[in-house]
């Protein structure tokens, strides 16, 4: 389910922050439309759900300075979504979440101690596969496009040299 709403999240920030409608939106106006609407949101379930268990624990205490680090580091992170999914695509930033987690149950492993079975092995060798093959086709089509440019480059120069030596027998034979 979370990885859902990530997903969703970052499809979202990529169609809002592009200009196919004539609007672009840099990552500061994005993050403007969007926490507020993002806060509403995440209000109403906080409300229903974790509220009333924090009412009756008598040991809830209001930390400002947990809350505004907390704050920040949220700031800090939803702008560099926006950065990252403006500058490459929505797929990228679903590829390094993967690589991502992978250091997260890599750090949980060796560090905690946390037990990693052969379904966990099998799963993490599938995700691997699929990165791999994910990059594999970006770095070919990357290889396609400069073969492209290349080509369309030299049919360009060779145009160019076909229409100066044309220029050049032109001014010979009015001399």
């Amino acid at each position: 389910m979370r990885s859902c709403g990530k997903r969703s999240r970052v499809v979202d920030h990529r169609s809002i922050a592009s200009d196919s409608r004539g609007i672009n939106l840099n990552p500061i106006h994005t993050l403007y439309y969007v926490a507020p609407c993002c806060f509403v949101f995440l209000c109403v379930p906080w409300m229903i759900v974790e509220f009333p268990l924090l009412k009756q624990t008598s040991s809830f205490h209001f930390d400002y300075f947990i809350f505004g680090t907390n704050s920040l580091c949220a700031f800090a992170l939803n702008l560099a979504v926006f950065l990252i999914v403006g500058k490459t695509s929505a797929l990228t930033m679903n590829v390094a979440g993967v690589v991502k987690d992978w250091i997260l149950i890599a750090f949980s492993w060796s560090v905690i101690k946390d037990a990693i079975t052969a379904i966990n092995l099998f799963g993490y060798a599938i995700a691997f596969l699929g990165v791999a093959y994910y990059n594999h086709s970006k770095l070919q089509a990357l290889k396609e496009k400069e073969a492209q440019k290349a080509q369309e480059d030299e049919e360009t120069g060779s145009l160019l040299m076909a229409e100066r030596d044309g220029f050049e027998k032109k001014d010979e034979e009015n001399r």
